[in-house]
C-alpha cells in the first residue's frame, strides 16, 4: 500500500512520514510546491540512511498515486488543501490529523475551537463527501514521532463512519512500533477525541513533558465500531 503523506512537510507530517517508511511501507510526501516535499523527503534519508521507499511529489499527485491519505496541515490550510486532492482522493481513506487549536487564529494551543460541522474531521467529510474520512493521529505528541530508536507509548483513538476503511488502516497504523488502534466510533466521535489534544498540550506544557499520550486498559482492541 502507499502512503500519501499530505502536507507532509511539518513537524507531525514528517514523523509520520518517517515512521512509515522505518516500518517498511511506501510513502509519497506531498506539498503544495514539489520543491518542499523534496526538502522534507532529504531530512528523511538524512535520519534514515538512503531509503529507497519515499520520494516527493505536489499534493493533487500524491492523493492520486497514494492508497491511504494522511492529512496533517493546520486548520487554516485545511479547506483549501482538502479541495486541492478532492479527485485523487475519491473512494480512499484519509486519516484527518488537523487539530482545530486556537493557535490557528493566533490562539491558545490549550483550547480549542468549536467548528459549526462539530469538529475538524467531520468539516473533512463534508469538504470531500465521497472520500473515506477517519480522524486519527490528533492525540500523539509530535515529538514521539521523532525519536525513532523508541517504540510510541500511547494508543492512536479513530473514529469514522466507514467500517472497511477503518478496519484496512488499523493494521496499517499498528506497523509503527508501539501504536494501538482504539476505534471509538461514528465520525460525529471526533469531536471528543480532537478536545483531547489541547488537553494534553496543556499538561504537557505544565508537567515539562514532551511525550504525553493515552493508553487506554480494558478494551478489546480487535473491536471494529
Amino acid at each position: 500500500m502507499k502512503i500519501g503523506v499530505i502536507g507532509g512537510t511539518g513537524g507531525q507530517g514528517l514523523g509520520i512520514a518517517l515512521r512509515f517508511v522505518q516500518a517498511g511501507e511506501d510513502v509519497i510526501i506531498g506539498s503544495r510546491t514539489v520543491d518542499k516535499a523534496e526538502a522534507a523527503v532529504t531530512k528523511v534519508k538524512e535520519i534514515l540512511g538512503d531509503v529507497r521507499n519515499i520520494r516527493a511529489g505536489a499534493n493533487p499527485d500524491v492523493a492520486q498515486e497514494a492508497d491511504v491519505l494522511v492529512l496533517t496541515v493546520p486548520l487554516a490550510a485545511q479547506k483549501d488543501t482538502l479541495l486541492s486532492i478532492r479527485e485523487g482522493a475519491k473512494g480512499k481513506p484519509l486519516l484527518d490529523a488537523t487539530g482545530p487549536l486556537e493557535s490557528a487564529i493566533g490562539g491558545s494551543a490549550t483550547k480549542c475551537l468549536l467548528l459549526p460541522e462539530g469538529s475538524a474531521a467531520q468539516r473533512a467529510q463534508a469538504i470531500l463527501p465521497e472520500t473515506k474520512v477517519i480522524c486519527a493521529f490528533n492525540n500523539i505528541s509530535q515529538t514521539w514521532w521523532m525519536v525513532i530508536d523508541e517504540e510510541i507509548d500511547c494508543d492512536c483513538l479513530i473514529c469514522g463512519d466507514d467500517r472497511d476503511a477503518k478496519a484496512m488502516v488499523t493494521p496499517l497504523i499498528e506497523k509503527v512500533p508501539g501504536l494501538r488502534v482504539i476505534d471509538c466510533g461514528a465520525l460525529e466521535r471526533a469531536s471528543i477525541i480532537e478536545k483531547i489534544t489541547p488537553l494534553l498540550i496543556g499538561l504537557n506544557i505544565r508537567n515539562k513533558c514532551q511525550f504525553g499520550g493515552i493508553r487506554i486498559t480494558g478494551l478489546d482492541k480487535g473491536r471494529v465500531c
